[in-house]
């Protein structure tokens, strides 16, 4: 049975592995994976970008290779601060050099992810040379701006000193999802058929968008993220720039560019997201859990976590082995919805794998408030489970580990602390020199 199990699992990583390469090799931004500085991955949209014939003339070669050298040195500093895995840069213009030698401006963002069992940075490229040619030719005379601008992958507009708009080429009409041109035109930013959107999905104010700014002290601003809430129910995800038309003239409108990066922006949060938690039950992964123990074990005071719980469920590999690994899989989703539902939203349920879960429990927490948790832990997974015409019955050993200020353990000894405390609390787990709770000495218990 453990070799049927295998095997399913197998399946079913082999399966989602292909459906992520499908997804990687198609997608219209270039994805990289480079180890120890050497490219060991590139997907179709990167050999075009870097007018290759074939990934083999990128895989292989030092990833300096195809990054300008005034490019290189913030590249390193960037990509040195991810520590942990899933950990991601913020989205970064550069220059790649091309196999011909003609350079690419690009926005990138990197990512410390898994690579065949160990480390490796993916990096997510998106070229901004339509961006950068659309940018040019608003610095061209006035008189040629509509002809130029029409042609554009990005949205245009034009906004006069008061604030309205002059112009808007067909891309703006499109991306703001209004019917004509003419509902653009003569419109201020406050009346258009919409709702503005700083990065954070909160309204903004017309006279806090950068163009604003742009129109009151002349300052180009580039690369800001702003939001925008159609009146079909849709929203998206701009990245916009904003400059005068004509820096010399005082009375020069204001010229705003945009691109919708709305596809690119839920790709990366995605990808973020599956390197974060458990793709079964949607709790926090060991990666995640880690990274928050960590956080939490450098604060000085105040701890963020007070305390760490190490779920087991007793007999579960029998529910698999008896009733199949589907049965067992909805089984674990139903624990997870109630120790979700048991527990605060501030505290971080988590699974490790298997049938193992822990918990961080958020703030200062009395002794005789986590023994109250625990007994209410297991009689809420002791409850009748109906899974599939069948009624399962799980009991769970839960140990107990608690934090201190000033508590000197790696994330890594916490766990094994918390695995232990677990295991004295099994059935017939019970040791020698515990109190009825299985309490042990350096904070940790077991129930």
């Amino acid at each position: 049975m453990d070799q049927d199990k295998a095997a399913d699992v197998g399946i079913e990583a082999e399966q989602l592995a292909q459906r992520y390469r499908s997804l990687v090799e198609h997608t219209p931004d270039g994805i990289v994976v480079h180890e120890r500085g050497t490219v060991v991955y590139a997907n179709q949209a990167t050999v075009r970008m870097l007018a290759a014939e074939s990934a083999d003339q990128v895989i292989g070669q030092p990833l300096t290779r195809f990054v300008h050298p005034d490019s290189v040195p913030g590249m390193l500093d960037r990509t040195s601060g991810l520590t942990t895995a899933g950990a991601a840069t913020e989205p970064t213009e550069m220059e790649l050099v091309r196999i011909d030698g003609e350079t690419v401006p690009v926005e990138s963002v990197s990512v410390l992810t898994a690579w065949h069992d160990h480390l490796a940075y993916q990096v997510v490229i998106h070229d901004l040379t339509a961006q950068r040619a659309a940018e040019a030719a608003q610095r061209r005379a006035e008189q040629h701006f509509t002809t130029v601008v029409s042609q554009l992958e990005e949205g245009v507009v034009v906004i006069d000193r008061n604030g309205r708009i002059e112009s808007a080429n067909p891309a703006a009409v499109r991306i703001f999802g209004t019917d004509d041109r003419r509902e653009l035109v003569g419109a201020t930013i406050d009346e258009l058929p919409m709702v503005l959107l700083d990065a954070n999905a909160q309204p903004l104010p017309p006279s806090r968008h950068p163009v604003a700014r742009t129109l009151a002290t002349g300052e180009t601003i580039t690369g800001y993220i702003f939001g925008v809430d159609r009146h079909d129910g849709q929203r998206r995800w701009l990245s916009g720039s904003s400059r005068l038309l004509n820096p010399g003239d005082p009375d020069s409108p204001a010229v705003s560019s945009f691109a919708d990066i709305t596809e690119f922006r839920a790709s990366r949060r995605q990808l973020e997201y599956q390197a974060t938690h458990d793709s079964l039950t949607g709790l926090a992964n060991r990666s995640l859990i880690l990274s928050q123990l960590a956080n939490a074990l450098a604060t000085s005071e105040d701890l963020p976590v007070s305390t760490v719980l190490f779920i087991d469920l007793d007999g579960f590999k029998a529910i698999n082995d008896t009733l199949g690994h589907a049965i067992g899989d909805t089984v674990l989703q139903i624990v997870a919805q109630r120790l979700q539902r048991a527990l605060r939203g501030t505290d971080l349920v988590g699974r490790l794998g298997g049938d193992e879960f822990l918990v961080l429990l958020a703030g200062r927490t009395r002794r005789v408030d986590i023994d109250s948790l625990v007994r209410r832990l297991r009689s809420t997974m002791a409850e009748p489970i109906i899974a599939r015409g069948h009624r399962i019955e799980v009991n769970a050993s839960i140990g107990v580990t608690e934090l201190e200020e000033g508590d000197n353990r790696t994330p890594e000894a916490v766990l094994h602390d918390a695995d232990l405390a677990m295991y004295r609390a099994k059935p017939t787990g019970r040791r020698e020199g515990t109190d009825p709770l299985g309490r042990r000495p350096n904070n940790t218990h077991a129930s």
